[in-house]
């Protein structure tokens, strides 16, 4: 069964590589170095710190194999071909909540890049799934956990 390509913006993919490249590289050496020195205690069987460095251990390997399978399904965004003219994943999307009259501004990316408190929204949440493909002026309706919260897309840009 294929997966379903991963998209990513060219900033997302340089993090992703830095990322893995600092686990490869920094964590597990750490990490080896907690595992020595937690050997070097003896008894294993009552050995916190040893226990403590193996689960580190596997949590970095387990990170490692993630990334290098999405590496495997990843999709770089072409951000040349952003238009203006609608909302797509991509795009820097101000609105405005017709309830609370509030202005934000959102990027919308895909999943693995989303990270709501940077203001950057995945295409799969309600509010990203919502704005896709609406245009300037349009006003949209999100179904939220508090009830439908209209926005009314002010600007759309790269």
């Amino acid at each position: 069964m294929a997966s379903k390509p991963i998209l990513l913006t060219s900033e997302g993919l340089a993090n992703l590589e830095q990322e893995l490249e600092q686990l490869k590289t920094v964590k597990r050496k750490e990490v080896s170095e907690k595992i020595k020195v937690a050997l070097s205690f003896g008894d294993l069987s009552e050995n916190s710190e040893y226990d403590e460095a193996k689960n580190e251990q596997a949590m970095i390997e387990a990170r490692i194999a993630e990334i290098e399978q999405m590496f495997k399904n990843v999709s770089v965004l072409d951000e040349d071909g952003i238009t203006t003219d609608a909302v797509s994943v991509g795009s820097k999307v101000t609105v405005l909540n017709l309830k609370n009259d509030r202005k934000d501004t959102y990027k919308i990316v895909g999943s693995t890049e989303a990270s709501p408190l940077d203001k950057r929204i995945s295409d799969e949440s309600p509010v990203g799934r919502a704005l896709l493909g609406r245009k300037l002026e349009d006003i949209v309706d999100v179904e939220a956990p508090s009830g439908v919260i209209q926005f009314k897309i002010l600007e759309i840009s790269k």
